[in-house]
């Protein structure tokens, strides 16, 4: 981890929920996401890189508490995991989910957050915080069946992945019957659409019945 996070953050309260002990009900998929939702699913970055000068610069701007701490924050709890600092990452976005700007980036921070949950090995923590972001909107988010699908293979719990990846199918059909990943997921890892291919396998096996 960059060590001028280690120092100057090392003071921050820790978040006092364990990591890894999320609730783990995810309720059934609606029958249609075609919500774009392009302000939600995206990394929350003000500054771009992640060396010293661009942490001390986040770190000012969130110890003035005013426009743009948020974002900030929530970049230096990025850094914070990719660093394996897992605790003060998830005390940086506990942080910053007090004080949102609006929805949408509440929304943000916990899909971001599920991210960072889940190439720090936490796949359970993620799927909480990505259910948190999508679940319980009115218009249902693009990326919440195929990335729930993901997490939900990860985690054995294989019929309820292939329900989500129906989801997506039922939305956009030409996109998820035969699916092109690597152009429909680029940010994805070739590890992690390697995984949503064993679903869409599953589900072309044996695709469930709707509702």
């Amino acid at each position: 981890m960059n060590l001028t996070i280690a120092r100057r953050i090392g003071a921050v309260v820790l978040a006092a929920v364990p990591l890894g002990l999320w609730a783990q009900e995810i309720p059934g998929p609606k029958e249609f996401y075609f919500e774009p939702d392009v302000h939600v699913a995206r990394p929350l970055e003000l500054y771009p890189g992640s060396d010293d000068e661009t942490v001390d610069r986040l770190l000012k701007v969130r110890e003035r508490g005013r426009r743009d701490a948020v974002l900030a924050t929530a970049q230096l709890a990025r850094i914070a995991y990719a660093g394996g600092r897992s605790e003060i990452g998830a005390s940086l976005y506990a942080e910053a989910r007090q004080r949102p700007d609006n929805t949408r980036q509440r929304d943000a921070l916990h899909w971001n957050h599920g991210w960072d949950l889940y190439r720090s090995g936490d796949v359970a923590g993620a799927l909480e915080q990505w259910r948190i972001a999508g679940t319980d909107r009115l218009k249902g988010p693009a990326w919440l069946p195929p990335t729930l699908a993901l997490g939900l293979w990860r985690l054995e719990r294989r019929e309820e992945a292939v329900r989500w990846y129906a989801a997506a199918v039922r939305t956009e059909p030409q996109l998820w019957h035969s699916p092109d990943l690597a152009r429909l997921l680029p940010d994805w890892t070739d590890a992690d659409r390697a995984v949503l291919a064993e679903v869409a396998a599953a589900w072309q096996a044996d695709p469930p019945a709707w509702p």
